[in-house]
């Protein structure tokens, strides 16, 4: 595998929170690989440590042990070729939806009139277009997600990371949205991986990898891949 095929690269990375007897290890040493193409589910109950590594891949939390790196995405992770659906809230309150799309497109230095129009484009995807104008205080948990969503599908990511994007929607609105995230990363020939606890959604992406208490492990009767491993049991140092 040559190394424009790899998106992100984790070598025996690791993140403690605190320090001294207060320190918590979220995630172990993780050694892993996201290829382009690749379609991953990192399944686990919550507090198992999949959206700290999820984080991790994104640059959002820097290890405190190991490395991660980008080998396929030269520039990332600043140039917008790295796309996060967050968890929870993330919307800008001031924006109505289509801003809130269309503003890493603006932040790029695009026209604003085109930005928008990849938003819309975007927000229709998720069948959002009706929430454009609204703000966020006006849009339900899931409706908000679904706008998150389109933001980050309009900026046309090489890799994009979702984290529980399913969490706050019904199952077939859920079901739809991986739909959408499957046929948007073909379309962008991006890589994707979603964190999630539902065994429906995990069973919808090609590879499938396990968190448990911050030990990643890959599911070897689904997807079997050798660079996938259980970290050692070495104790973490704070």
């Amino acid at each position: 595998m040559t190394g424009d095929q790899m998106v992100v690269r984790c070598e025996d990375a690791a993140r403690t929170f605190g320090k001294g007897p207060a320190a918590v290890v979220a995630v172990h040493g993780a050694t892993c690989r996201v290829d382009a193409g690749d379609r991953i589910a990192i399944a686990g109950p919550s507090g198992s440590g999949k959206s700290t590594l999820l984080h991790l891949m994104a640059a959002l939390e820097r290890p405190t042990r190991g490395q991660i790196s980008w080998p396929g995405l030269p520039g990332a992770p600043a140039n917008g070729t790295i796309g996060v659906v967050f968890q929870g809230p993330s919307l800008i309150p001031a924006l109505n939806a289509i801003e809130n799309t269309a503003l890493p497109l603006v932040l790029t230095g695009m026209a604003e009139a085109t930005a928008h129009r990849r938003a819309a484009h975007a927000l229709g995807l998720l069948d959002a277009t009706d929430l454009a104008h609204r703000l966020p205080e006006e849009l339900s948990g899931g409706q908000a997600q679904r706008v998150a969503v389109a933001r980050v599908l309009a900026l046309g990511p090489r890799l994009v990371l979702a984290d529980e994007p399913t969490g706050q929607l019904d199952r077939a609105t859920g079901q739809h949205l991986i739909d959408v995230l499957l046929t948007a990363a073909e379309e962008l020939g991006a890589a994707l991986v979603v964190t999630t606890h539902d065994p429906a959604v995990a069973e919808r992406l090609s590879r499938q990898w396990t968190m448990h208490e911050g030990r990643l492990t890959s599911d070897s009767a689904l997807a079997p891949w050798p660079e996938c491993r259980p970290a050692p049991r070495r104790k973490e140092t704070p």
